[in-house]
């Protein structure tokens, strides 16, 4: 399966986002507890055009906390990088697109898609699809506040019954979000079955401002098959790049080019993974390591005896610890591919 020339051509423009202009047209999607800036490093070896986004920042916590969180950090020269809010009130939104400027984002998206119960009892996430006028309202302060894009990433509706993306998407565009982007599942959907990547197309055809396709893009084929269906302007990695840090770099280079790059091997994925294991380390302490070991067990696949490797790598205390084990299982391989360029 292969785009066409013609397909390929109209994907090369840059992306257009309100004022701003991106070489690529494909985004890694913001990730709890994931794309910190040690994994947005990794993803930007690989990607240095993508628009990367941090986590998932609470508007409510940065108003009653007044310090900014270390999830808002943002090296110097990153970019282009993008942070995601998420709350109900447009006023404390505001405040906190704010103070997301300050800190160097090129892009303020807000969260209208997290089905998770903690963020939707609160008003926030995906809730906001049953509240349509507030997303507006926030849509339309944070725009005004603000001299940067706003984006707004969202499902298709509450569940089968309410599935209102049509008209949300349009009442977004009416407010002032420069890009839409949109899992293809609703809310009471989660993570299950399988994104109906339709309805991004149904949206692509009543909208102006880029479409971005969300859900179930874990490789080239598939981001093949999203746009077909589609027609969207771009797409946003999100679950596929647990693992896989490699894999935004890896679509984008296949839209610009038509080369399919090789997937990594397993060698060089736990070459990765002690990478990633020592950027988390310098970046977060021993809090590092722990946040490591659910990143050691999405790495460590596709080879024999991976499981009991990745059970010992979630169990890992220390830096050392994690690291002799890759090392052995490396040399275990007999595997002997170039080590990773220097990244960081």
């Amino acid at each position: 399966m292969e785009l066409s020339a013609a397909q390929r051509a109209r994907l090369r423009p840059p992306l257009v986002i309100g004022p701003r202009q991106f070489t690529s047209r494909v985004l890694q999607s913001p990730l709890a507890g994931v794309t910190d800036r040690a994994f947005r490093q990794l993803v930007r070896h690989y990607a240095p055009g993508s628009l990367l986004f941090t986590e998932m920042v609470s508007a409510s916590g940065l108003h009653y906390s007044r310090t900014v969180p270390r999830i808002m950090d943002i090296d110097e020269g990153e970019t282009p990088i993008g942070i995601q809010l998420f709350d109900c009130r447009p006023d404390f939104l505001v405040e906190a697109a704010r103070i997301a400027a300050d800190q160097g984002a090129d892009v303020i998206d807000i969260n209208m898609g997290c089905p998770v119960n903690k963020i939707t009892k609160n008003g926030g996430g995906s809730s906001l699809l049953r509240e349509p006028q507030t997303a507006a309202r926030i849509v339309e302060a944070v725009a005004a506040a603000v001299p940067l894009p706003v984006t707004v990433k969202t499902r298709l509706g509450w569940n089968d019954a309410e599935i209102n993306i049509l008209d949300f998407a349009r009442l977004m565009q009416e407010s002032g979000a420069a890009l839409i982007t949109i899992h293809a599942r609703t809310r009471a959907q989660g993570f299950e079955g399988s994104a109906r990547w339709e309805w991004i197309g149904r949206v692509k055809e009543q909208l102006t401002i880029p479409v971005i396709a969300n859900g179930d893009i874990f490789s080239i084929d598939a981001a093949i098959r999203c746009l077909e269906v589609t027609g969207a302007d771009g797409l946003m990695c999100s679950r596929g790049t647990m693992g896989s840090p490699h894999l935004v770099g890896q679509i984008d280079h296949y839209l610009r080019t038509g080369e399919r790059l090789p997937e990594p091997s397993a060698a060089e994925r736990l070459k990765l993974a002690r990478l990633h294991l020592e950027l988390l380390h310098r970046y977060l302490g021993e809090q590092g390591v722990r946040r490591a070991r659910k990143h050691m067990g999405w790495y460590v696949r596709d080879f024999a005896g991976a499981a009991t490797i990745r059970a010992q790598l979630t169990r890992i205390e220390t830096v050392e610890q994690g690291d002799a084990l890759l090392v052995q299982a490396i040399a275990q391989l007999s595997e002997n591919p170039p080590l990773l360029a220097a990244i960081c």
